[in-house]
């Protein structure tokens, strides 16, 4: 892959979107990526997401509220059926829209895309939560109007968000209508009822093309003084749903209000004779419950609990609440890269993607987009607990303990499909929001039985990085004993003798470029490692906390054979390994295909995926993501120095990155082994990902996981942080073109600050009395107020990048020679039309 594709050193227009370390700005609205900015500007607190749609409605590529696991499902028809497919879809449901704030001058409505704007600035600042606009509008008649709004989902009161609309008439008066509302677009349609919206393209992200029939069933409307109360009842899943929302007018003009509440729409509307420099200001607080069947009454009453609430405190100290709540997400979270702003802001960016997406997702998972759009139907995936996870055990460790209690909460339906499938133990879904298979496509979904060991690896990560003993003794230890027995009942062993080695065959690594294989290198890896991480916290529960290991035993019918099984599997595990090429094969058969020639591949074909038949690409040596590349990361202890780097230099010239999750991974582990340019040109096009819509599909959603692993780029690839059996440890590699890099580490209740400079490493604690760390080989201790400060020598640098031609013309095994090419999309010959004279 040639990384520097992907990206430029800037990729944005800095006319538009000035560099601002802390705010994301716009200066000038474009109709033309509304998508694109719809999700940049999206605002959401892991419960509640709202995208950037503009308040007045009408201009917008796709409207969005989304609440986090409130979905419909729906039959799932295989054009061939078999035994095991998944039977049901899930699909995050758009829910009642509360962003509408219409506004009309001398009866004519502001329209963005139409709009005399003299002046046009929004923001998305990081330290408040709060999304801004402060627009100049002259109307068709020449008054000039300004119009500043706010846009909050607070993270504070998790079923909140306060939106206020001021206006200020600036040369002269004129009559004025401001219509808030709350709109239940159903079935696709807007509230024209027109498919096809009169702006943007008319596409509801809730509507999939299997939701024929009505979704959302009303079930109460009420409104009064300016407080609407609608609920609701999915059809087919029954959840539940409540939204309401307060008004209130800070105004000297004279004005009245007209209220209108149906099934559908509710309608709060200001007629204010507006006077030339006298200030409007209207404030909407919003709410939303919903559950999975308590009646949608009782929710209603939740809502009006909620908003007596916020009236109380004010919408002051609610907007105060918000920077206090993220001014502590910074102190524990935020990344210093000093001197390059431009990199500094969208590092922020994603981190606070981050927080948008996990903060209050409490009882929930983590979906791949947040609540940011509906890509991927709001299923969760193993990104996760690969690429989110980690973020959040080091900088935010009880949102990672409500990550994982999710996934215990999955373990019976986990226990069912493993059943399901013929095995014992649980088997997760591969993607799911209800903690049901969604997936339905098998060879490269539910065949990924990795999605188990990443629970695995997550949860034995954070019980080590925190020291939570009574997660694991009442929850965790459980998600390990039964992914543990899946692994020992989906493996077998092969040899005689002594020399018996355990395989895992038919399963879909994370490069879901090759599916279906034997033996691939990173289910063995990471199964490895999920045995011996149950079996070493089920011997640590026997001896620390014997009353909980009883409880265990008794409770899951645990006996020692099975835990020598699981070791003696562990040891025996066979991790593929060619001797004549030095490297891991991703798979068993993986060799003995020709080589994908990337370099000579049209970049108009990109993705593979979308030109090339699924067959097409199985039969070559090409990879969506990467997979050895992750083993090594993840699994890096098991690996030799020579290893990582004779392995990347393999793979990284036949990734095609066309998976967001690769480019991180493969920065982190360019940086480790030398290739430090290039380890940056990963980074930055991972940075970049949504910014600057380097995958045409940002409108769909923000790539989460990408904004975790630019989290892990920075702290394990620059920084050289690692985390093997408990064992923090530092190597840092920092970029020649960076002059420092600060991250904050937190270690067992202690915060530490990481400052790499070139020639030294300092190490503080900000918070707590102490922590234990390696650094370069060498055990460090560093307390309270002793800060401690170590030299650090160059870092191995390699000049140049892989590629194909350094693999092409060696030999495997059987002596064959590999070559490279790329498949032909051959000619299709039309027939001549037949001549009717």
């Amino acid at each position: 892959m040639n990384p520097t594709s992907l990206f430029t050193p800037d990729p944005l227009d800095r006319n538009r979107f000035p560099k601002d370390e802390w705010r994301l700005r716009e200066t000038r609205h474009d109709a033309a990526d509304l998508g694109r900015t719809e999700t940049l500007f999206a605002v959401g607190n892991g419960y509640l997401g709202m995208r950037g749609n503009v308040e007045e409605g009408r201009d917008s590529h796709s409207h969005g509220t989304f609440i986090n696991g409130f979905h419909e499902t729906w039959p799932i028809r295989h054009a061939e059926e078999a035994y095991g497919f998944a039977r049901v879809g899930q699909t995050i449901v758009n829910v009642p829209d509360a962003k509408i704030m219409r506004l009309y001058v001398d009866d004519e409505p502001l329209l963005l895309t139409v709009a005399d704007l003299h002046s046009y600035e929004r923001s998305l600042d990081f330290r408040d939560g709060v999304l801004s606009r402060d627009l100049v509008w002259q109307t068709p008649s020449g008054k000039r109007v300004q119009v500043r709004t706010r846009r909050m989902v607070s993270f504070a009161e998790r079923h909140l968000a306060v939106m206020t609309y001021e206006l200020t008439m600036l040369d002269a008066d004129a009559p004025v209508v401001l219509s808030s509302q709350i709109l239940n677009r159903q079935d696709g349609q807007d509230e024209y009822h027109v498919r096809a919206a009169a702006m943007g393209e008319g596409f509801d992200p809730r509507k999939s093309e299997t939701l024929t029939a009505r979704v959302l069933e009303p079930k109460t409307h009420w409104g009064s003084e300016g407080r609407y109360v609608m609920s609701y009842r999915a059809a087919a899943s029954g959840m539940t749903l409540a939204v309401a929302a307060d008004h209130a007018i800070e105004t000297d003009n004279a004005y009245e209000e007209l209220s209108l509440v149906e099934e559908d729409l509710a309608k709060h509307v200001y007629r204010i004779d507006a006077k030339q420099g006298q200030t409007v200001r209207i404030t909407k607080v919003v709410t939303y419950h919903s559950s999975r069947g308590v009646p949608a009454r009782e929710l209603a009453d939740r809502c009006r609990r909620t908003l007596d609430r916020a009236e109380a405190a004010g919408v002051d100290r609610l907007f105060a609440d918000q920077r206090a709540w993220l001014d502590d997400f910074w102190a524990r979270s935020d990344v210093e890269v000093p001197g390059q702003p431009d990199l500094q802001q969208a590092i922020r960016w994603n981190l606070f993607q981050l927080a948008q997406a996990t903060a209050r997702a409490e009882g929930n998972g983590i979906a791949a987009k947040g609540l940011t759009g509906s890509g991927y139907s709001g299923h969760y995936f193993w990104d996760t607990e690969v690429y989110v996870l980690p973020f959040l055990t080091y900088t935010s460790p009880r949102i990672a303990r409500n990550a994982l209690r999710f996934r215990y909460t999955m373990l019976d339906a986990a226990r069912r499909r493993a059943a399901e499938l013929n095995q014992n133990g649980a088997l997760f879904p591969w993607r799911t929001i209800n903690g049901e298979e969604a997936s339905a496509y098998y060879a490269a979904g539910t065949a990924q039985y990795h999605i188990d060991a990443d629970i695995a690896h997550a949860v034995r990560q954070y019980v080590a990085a925190t020291g939570d003993d009574d997660f694991l003794a009442r929850e965790a230890v459980d998600i390990l004993v039964e992914t543990a027995r899946m692994w020992a009942d989906l493996g077998f062993w092969r040899g005689t003798n002594g020399d018996a080695s355990f395989h895992i065959h038919g399963v879909t690594g994370p490069d879901e470029y090759t599916t279906v294989v034997n033996d691939n290198l990173f289910t063995n890896v990471m199964a490895r490692a999920n045995l011996r991480g149950a079996v070493e916290a089920v011997d640590r529960l026997a001896h620390e906390h014997p009353a909980e290991h009883a409880a265990l035993v008794a409770r899951l019918h645990l006996t020692q054979d099975e835990l020598d099984e699981w070791a003696h599997a562990a040891e025996r595990m066979h991790i593929p390994f060619d001797e004549r090429l030095g490297i891991h094969p991703q798979d068993a058969n993986f060799l003995e295909k020709e080589l994908w020639d990337l370099a000579n591949t049209d970049p108009a074909k990109r993705p593979l995926l979308l030109y090339y038949h699924p067959l097409v690409i199985y039969r070559f040596q090409v990879l969506k993501q990467a997979d050895v590349v992750l083993a090594l990361f993840l699994q890096g202890d098991q690996f030799t120095a020579e290893e990582k780097l004779a392995d990347f230099d393999y793979y990284d010239p036949l990734t095609t990155g066309d998976s967001t999750l690769s480019g991180v991974v493969q920065s982190i582990v360019a940086s480790e082994v030398g290739y430090q340019e290039l380890a940056l040109r990963y980074f930055t096009s991972a940075l970049y990902v949504d910014l600057a819509d380097l995958h045409h599909n940002t409108a769909d959603g923000v790539h989460v996981a990408s904004a975790g692993g630019v989290w892990s780029a920075l702290a394990c690839g620059f920084g050289g942080m690692r985390d093997h059996e408990g064992v923090v440890s530092l190597d840092p590699r920092l970029p020649e073109v960076w002059d420092g890099l600060t991250f904050r580490l937190t270690l067992r209740g202690s915060r530490v600050r990481v400052d790499v400079r070139h020639t030294e490493l300092r190490l503080t604690v900000e918070e707590g009395d102490a922590a234990d760390l390696v650094v370069r080989g060498e055990p460090v201790k560093v307390t309270a107020g002793d800060p401690v400060v170590l030299p650090l020598a160059p870092a191995p640098r390699l000049i140049g990048t892989p590629t194909v031609r350094d693999i092409e013309g060696t030999r495997r095994a059987d002596g064959t020679l590999m070559t490279a090419s790329v498949p032909d999309h051959p000619t299709v010959l039309t027939p001549p039309p037949v001549s009717h004279d």
